[in-house]
């Protein structure tokens, strides 16, 4: 047996150089790079590694480590989950900070690879600087809060314990039905040590990233559902476009005239005029897609997790003969609403259905009930992308609870502007080139993105959802940059997202990677505001208010903040917006620059799109002196009373 001897961080960087994944006969290179910030814990080790030989493998350069791994995620999620970037920090707060990333990773079902530095395996020194002591169990450190959130976690204090963890991560980080965060932890003093490692642990290795069939059993049991419906609704996952099965979703609901709706991960694996895309479904569902789903008698999810968004907190779907066929590759996922469950592939599945149910004859029997909905909702789209605020009421439904007069009178005067979140939004649909990607994460945005935005390009719609992380936007924006720099790419985020985390930004000038930053400033965490009115708060904690001397509370004047500014200090092209022509103009010239660029658009609060006949099931108190909140509490015991129990 021929031996190389390497230190365990070589022999780590050798062996990610080596890795390929085989999807449909097309075999790539799987892992693209490693994004780093180097501290005591892993510099003198992974960052030697990298500086002596990191053959094809690029080093980032990231600026905090919760940014560069929501970079890491968007590259990933952008490749359909062919391609990943690993992550390394130093121990204590460096490997802290990636603790949120391999989160919002794991609940988005997205590979990445984490390699947090950690302290001595030998205790000596014992402690050592930023080591977390825990007087009961000295073998835990930072790092073991990475186990409830990654789909694999593996400590290395031996070097021959590589190998075993390193063939464990890649099976984690390809497979469809179980990826998300892997996580192996690289005590500093075990980075540098040597071992003879086995040449064929460095080999070229091929992952096949498999389609996992139906049985037979599956599908006729799949089959003799849906014959046994009139109304069956599709609602097109992630899994659909991660498992490249657009195509066949539409041949399938084309062939038996099944309308089909969209979750947030699905979104744009078909464009959104397509005749019986319906749009996005649930509590942030848009207007046709929720008129339906309240009629369906049969749910066939495709590749979705059932979120409770999608299902607007299992209420949604209110017809009483209602049942669920789920198609998804996690038999967990399959078992959910207690469908019938079809563990497999999206595309296979899908093909083998369309061939065994055309025979049949079926076809729903929605009647005109598409068309009807689908001009409803036109009508209605036309209507919000054009709301604007006069002076004399804003044209969208605002909650009555809402004071948004006032609030308006006040930002008017502060800002100059009274442009609307909606109308914005209407003017970038129809200014962005249509294969523009646009991401997003947290806040209002992500509601009105799925209700309004219509898709003009495939893949286009880019948002993180499953674990709605502010500060994502940004930085995942580079990733999806670096994933495809021949597009445009657009973070759409409010203030409190900027502020909250947009460490990459900086990392994009400094790589030649231009983004464009759509900021809404509402001086709000806005739809947390609208949230805690409408069932019978006031607003409290959720504007940006100075605090008033006289009552001690954040009862001020609204902070104003020179967002434009702030970006132009890192190098970007930046501009103020206040009024239509000023937008106008900006996107305009935005598409000139080779630099990123920041919009900062000042947008009146509370002007978002309000839900479509949905639901969503919050915690509340029991218990109030207000008597709003009483009424609020009544009319969720009354929705909860008519949801699915599990």
């Amino acid at each position: 047996m021929k031996t190389i001897r390497l230190t365990v961080a070589q022999a780590l960087i050798k062996f990610l150089d080596h890795q390929y994944v085989e999807f449909d006969g097309k075999i790539t290179k799987f892992v693209e790079g490693i994004w780093g910030i180097f501290g005591h814990g892993n510099v003198l080790g992974l960052g030697q590694a990298l500086e002596q030989d990191s053959g094809e493998l690029i080093l980032r350069q990231g600026r905090n480590e919760q940014g560069m791994a929501h970079a890491a995620i968007g590259f990933a999620k952008q490749n359909l989950r062919k391609k990943i970037y690993a992550c390394t920090s130093s121990v204590g707060p460096g490997a802290a900070n990636m603790v949120t990333a391999a989160a919002t990773a794991t609940a988005n079902r997205i590979p990445v690879l984490f390699l947090p530095g950690d302290t001595f395996a030998t205790r000596q020194p014992d402690p050592v600087l930023q080591q977390m002591e825990q007087f009961h169990d000295l073998t835990l450190s930072t790092n073991d809060a990475f186990r409830a959130v990654s789909k694999y976690w593996d400590r290395i204090s031996r070097p021959e314990q590589l190998m075993t963890a390193c063939i464990n991560a890649m099976r984690v980080l390809t497979d469809p039905a179980d990826t998300g965060a892997v996580t192996l932890c690289l005590p500093q003093d075990v980075q540098g040590e040597a071992y003879d490692y086995p040449d064929y642990f460095f080999q070229k290795r091929i992952h096949r990233i498999e389609r996992t069939p139906p049985t037979e059993a599956m599908l006729n049991q799949a089959v003799e559902l849906i014959k046994a419906k009139k109304k069956p609704l599709l609602i097109c996952g992630g899994g659909v476009r991660y498992s490249e099965a657009a195509e066949h979703l539409k041949a399938f609901a084309q062939a038996f005239n099944i309308p089909f709706a969209e979750t947030q991960a699905g979104k744009s694996a078909v464009i959104s005029d397509y005749d019986l895309n319906v749009g996005g479904v649930g509590e942030t569902g848009c207007l046709s897609a929720n008129l339906l789903a309240k009629e369906a008698d049969l749910i066939i999810g495709v590749g979705t997790r059932y979120t409770d968004f999608t299902t607007s907190s299992k209420w949604i779907f209110q017809n009483p003969d209602v049942t669920y066929l789920n198609i998804n590759a996690a038999r967990f996922d399959a078992y959910k609403l207690d469908g019938v469950q079809v563990t497999a592939d999206a595309k296979e599945t899908l093909e083998k259905l369309t061939a065994l149910l055309q025979p049949t004859g079926y076809s729903a029997q929605w009647g005109n009930r598409i068309t009807e909905v689908k001009k409803l909702f036109a009508e209605e789209l036309e209507r919000v992308y054009h709301a604007t605020y006069t002076g004399k009421g804003f044209v969208p439904e605002v909650d009555d609870r809402l004071d948004h007069e006032t609030v308006f009178e006040e930002f008017i005067k502060l800002t100059g502007s009274s442009m609307t979140q909606s109308r914005v939004l209407g003017i970038l649909n129809e200014t962005l080139d249509n294969n523009a990607v646009i991401v997003g994460a947290a806040g209002s945005l992500p509601g009105d993105l799925q209700r309004t935005w219509q898709s003009k390009g495939e893949n286009t719609y880019h948002l993180e959802y499953g674990y709605s992380c502010m500060g994502y936007e940004i930085n995942a924006a580079l990733g999806v940059k670096i994933a495809q720099p021949e597009r445009e790419v657009y973070a759409l985020l409010g203030d409190g997202s900027y502020m909250m985390l947009h460490s990459e930004l900086v990392t994009s000038i400094q790589e030649h990677k231009k983004i464009n930053i759509v900021l809404f400033d509402n001086m709000t965490n806005g739809c947390i505001n609208n949230l805690e009115i409408g069932h019978g708060m006031d607003s409290f904690g959720t504007e940006f208010r100075f605090r008033d001397p006289k009552t001690n509370q954040l009862s001020g004047g609204f902070v104003p903040v020179d967002f434009a500014m702030n970006a132009a200090s890192y190098g970007c092209k930046t501009y103020k917006v206040t009024t239509e022509e000023e937008l106008y103009a900006a996107l305009a010239d935005a598409k000139k620059q080779t630099v990123s660029t920041l919009i900062d658009v000042k947008v009146l609060p509370k002007t978002m799109v309000h839900g479509y006949g949905s639901w969503w099931h919050v915690g509340m108190a029991e218990v109030s002196e207000k008597a709003t909140v009483q009424q609020a509490y009544e009319e969720l015991q009354q929705r909860k009373a008519q949801a699915r129990r599990y």
